[in-house]
């Protein structure tokens, strides 16, 4: 049986990944400070450690049982994970609600290929998170479009008449990123309310990408749409995973939770042939984190929250010209440079001249020309660096 964690974790720690296999810092030339993709440069929790060093040592990696624990006296994966949400959101579900897949981009890319026809549209609002700006491509269905309305002070709000008129006959999906990618933004329940009577007045069917819904800031609160009502709960897949929240993206294990039936049998029927199991490490690293994650959790977040507040601080008073709402959450910062006089694309300007790569916003649809975003989850010596070049990039 597990013990409780109380270490006391360094996030300040720098762990030298260049010399591992990580996307992350080997994309781009050793002099280049990588703050681009959303993965975090912090050591994952002590449990999870543990627990996969635990499975290496036991040495036969066989097919894994869902049904069972990396520890005999512990729950299994779906009874922890119904555990960790009635905790954390008030959310009842049950165990046959929940669907095991590698990845929260397949699973709505599986929801576009069970939920619409080659003639038929998913909806989407930009900026957005690439992938599901590129759903309708890798799915071979249409897309449909909505933008998201920047108002003065950097945040955004949905236009609702610019939302309704998006829906026609051919609508079949709509997918919410909330927590948003990349603008921050944590909706209301109020605007979760909105953009679900919609769904459901246009038989729309809505996919959740909740990925970063443990990564929220203390004056703001997830709620999970499907926890609005049972009607809507009865018209969404919602996507979750452990592997945004704790450092774990490289163990490919997230979940789908479906309680409408015939949804739920529809969407696992688009995987046959497809989509592989959860491999074991996945399952027993999404085990420990959501067990016994919470200590480091709870010290990471706090940690997120000043490196986010520096950053918003540097932006204001040492980067003129760039603006920046501070994010409800994700670790992500959503720059604009539109106003900095930068000539040209800002991701091509701060990559030549700071030797920093962030993500273009450009790749984030409508919406996001002239933005950058930017990864703070990294330990604050990183983040300092980062900056001091943005500075002197655009003081020289």
């Amino acid at each position: 049986m597990q013990k409780p964690d109380t270490t006391i974790y360094d996030f300040d720690q720098i762990i030298d990944r260049r010399n591992s296999d990580s996307d992350k810092w080997n994309s781009y030339d050793e002099d280049v400070l990588p703050m681009w993709v959303a993965d975090m440069d912090f050591i994952s929790p002590k449990p999870v450690l543990d627990v996969l060093q635990a499975r290496v040592e036991h040495g036969v990696f066989g097919y894994p049982n869902e049904n069972t624990s990396f520890e005999k006296d512990l729950p299994n994966i779906r009874a922890i994970i119904i555990e960790h949400l009635a905790k954390t959101y008030g959310w009842q579900i049950e165990t046959k609600d929940i669907l095991l897949i590698p990845g929260v981009v397949t699973g709505f890319r599986q929801a576009c290929l069970a939920f619409a026809q080659s003639d038929e549209a998913v909806l989407i609002q930009t900026p957005v998170y690439h992938p599901i700006l590129n759903v309708a491509k890798t799915t071979g269905i249409q897309s449909q479009e909505m933008e998201m309305t920047l108002q003065a002070n950097g945040t955004y709000i949905v236009d609702w008449d610019i939302f309704d008129n998006s829906f026609n006959a051919q609508t079949r999906l709509f997918i919410l990123c909330n927590p948003h990618n990349p603008i921050g933004k944590v909706y209301t329940q109020a605007e979760l309310e909105r953009l679900a009577q919609t769904c459901l007045q246009n038989n729309v069917i809505i996919c959740s990408d909740e990925i970063h819904c443990d990564l929220v800031y203390q004056e703001h609160q997830h709620v999970p749409i499907a926890t609005i009502d049972p009607e809507i709960a009865q018209n969404t897949i919602t996507l979750i995973a452990p592997s945004k929240t704790y450092n774990l993206a490289g163990i490919h294990c997230s979940i789908a939770i479906i309680q409408n039936p015939e949804i739920r049998r529809n969407f696992r029927y688009a995987s046959k042939g497809l989509v592989p199991a959860v491999n074991l490490f996945g399952l027993a690293a999404t085990q420990a984190a959501y067990q016994f994650g919470g200590p480091w959790l709870n010290q990471m977040l706090a940690y997120l929250r000043s490196n986010r507040d520096f950053l918003v601080n540097t932006i204001k008073h040492k980067l003129p010209g760039i603006r920046m709402a501070p994010p409800e959450g994700t670790y992500l910062g959503w720059l604009d440079c539109r106003a900095a006089g930068i000539e040209g694309n800002p991701q091509n300007f701060f990559l030549e001249k700071a030797r920093v790569a962030f993500n273009d916003g450009e790749t984030f649809g409508r919406g996001g020309e002239g933005f950058v975003r930017l990864n703070f989850g990294c330990p604050r010596p990183i983040l300092e660096e980062g900056l001091e070049r943005m500075i002197k990039a655009l003081n020289t």
